[in-house]
């Protein structure tokens, strides 16, 4: 039997006192691949920041990873993030240091400490994403495909048990979405729950998944 990784029950959720989303039920299970759909504003980056703990809970019963997400304490938000890898549109990679320092940061952020291990681990990773030739370049040297390959390697880092991906394709050309949609379509298959916002309506048609639509504050 699957775990449950994430289980919401009855959640209301709220920015700047707004309803945003209301009585969500959802269950997600170890190795799925979930699409969010809907129209801008509906919920679906909202819905993802609360799994994070970026956005609170405001109602109902919250767990993610086993953390009570409508009481979890500040301090242990680390422990959480340690076991997602968060995929944004806009890429969030250092600007003035190499593909690999990017990586090595992140690793140094989150408690490792042996230089001969980081340095393999990073590598292990970009070979992953198909990027380990690209290293020592600089974000801006990148084309956007080849970005969000580094960014995806970057939330592999500490092998997740969840990535969450924030429209992964929504910048890039169609060929280059695609190849973006093979990597993340491996990762699902190899284990690991993907969950991802998307306009297009092409990926769960060529990409297997379940698919959640946000409408009117609900998720059907």
């Amino acid at each position: 039997m699957m775990a449950s990784l994430i289980q919401y029950t009855n959640v209301e959720i709220r920015q700047a006192d707004q309803i945003v989303l209301h009585d969500v039920n959802l269950t997600v299970e170890s190795g799925e691949m979930i699409y969010l759909l809907g129209k801008v504003g509906s919920g679906k980056s909202s819905l993802m920041k609360t799994f994070y703990g970026a956005l609170p809970i405001a109602g109902g019963e919250a767990k993610v990873l086993e953390y009570d997400m409508t009481r979890i304490r500040r301090r242990k938000l680390p422990y959480l993030r340690r076991r997602l890898g968060i995929i944004f549109q806009d890429y969030k990679l250092l600007t003035d240091r190499s593909v690999e320092d990017n990586l090595l940061f992140v690793l140094r952020a989150t408690g490792w400490k042996d230089k001969k291990l980081m340095n393999a681990h990073v590598h292990e990773v970009l070979e992953q994403v198909g990027m380990e030739t690209k290293a020592y370049k600089k974000p801006y040297e990148l084309s956007g495909g080849e970005q969000q390959r580094v960014v995806i390697a970057r939330a592999l880092l500490n092998s997740p048990e969840i990535i969450l991906a924030d429209e992964p394709t929504g910048n890039l050309d169609i060929e280059t979405g695609r190849e973006i949609m093979d990597l993340l379509y491996a990762i699902s298959q190899a284990g690991i729950t993907v969950i991802m916002s998307t306009h297009n309506l092409h990926w769960p048609e060529k990409y297997p998944g379940r698919k959640l639509t946000f409408e009117n504050g609900q998720i059907h």
